[in-house]
């Protein structure tokens, strides 16, 4: 039997938490208050937030009003969403591809957020989408930027000839599937699996699978450089490449 690869984030989930938990995070100040614009939830919408990790997300869409359920394919992420949500949030400990705890129609949106990338079998994960949302509902998905971001493929460059800063992209089209460190800076040995796939690759594999691409949207990021030689540089280049492509998917009728 071919072993599996490993793509949890369960052994680093304490640091995880409170990473998300911290002050001036992409998904606090980026991607949070565009994902609130793009949702519009309505009290008593049913939201799944899949690959929910320590709950940051479910308890926001909480706020606004929904009915929430998390799953995450870790039990030590669910154990610390379960702490630190009310009670009324529903956590289960799950794979994305075999949703078995949801009947069939019963979702109103589901959102998978800076996930998708590290899930393996991405077609059966939309397929039991399709199968959990209800007529007219919607995949709100978030990742990182594809064709800017390449795990082992990409970088930031500098022109010294013309002072700019620009985005260096080795590969793309090919998919890859590369081992990256959980916790950057310490614990080299804990690591999971990441997969790069391009652009198209998300939409043939919605479209196979039932879905419509119904908008798309691309995030830069919110920080600013320090005062120094390059920083005019360095921002302009985080305004004009985007860091985050949101992708939001309705069911073919």
């Amino acid at each position: 039997m071919q072993k599996k690869a490993k793509t949890s984030w369960g052994e680093v989930a304490e640091w995880y938490q409170q990473l998300l938990s911290g002050e001036g995070t992409y998904q606090k100040e980026v991607i949070l208050p565009n994902l609130l614009r793009l949702l519009e939830i309505k009290k008593g919408e049913v939201i799944l937030d899949l690959a929910c990790g320590p709950g940051f997300f479910t308890n926001e869409f909480s706020k606004q009003g929904a009915k929430v359920i998390g799953a995450d394919i870790a039990f030590e992420l669910i154990k610390i969403a379960k702490q630190n949500s009310p009670p009324d949030i529903k956590y289960f400990v799950s794979t994305a591809d075999k949703l078995s705890f949801l009947a069939d129609k019963s979702v109103d949106k589901i959102t998978i957020i800076l996930s998708i990338q590290n899930i393996e079998n991405v077609s059966e994960v939309f397929k039991e989408c399709v199968r959990a949302l209800k007529s007219g509902g919607k995949l709100f998905l978030v990742m990182n930027h594809p064709a800017f971001r390449v795990p082992k493929e990409s970088s930031w460059g500098w022109d010294e000839q013309n002072n700019i800063q620009y985005r260096r992209v080795d590969s793309y089209l090919f998919e890859s599937k590369v081992k990256i460190q959980m916790r950057p800076g310490s614990k080299p040995d804990e690591h999971t699996l990441t997969f790069h796939r391009p652009l198209q690759f998300y939409f043939k594999a919605l479209q196979k699978t039932g879905f419509l691409v119904s908008r798309l949207e691309e995030w830069n990021s919110n920080k600013k450089s320090e005062q120094g030689p390059r920083a005019l540089a360095e921002n302009r280049a985080r305004k004009e490449i985007p860091l985050f492509l949101f992708l939001e998917a309705v069911i073919k009728t």
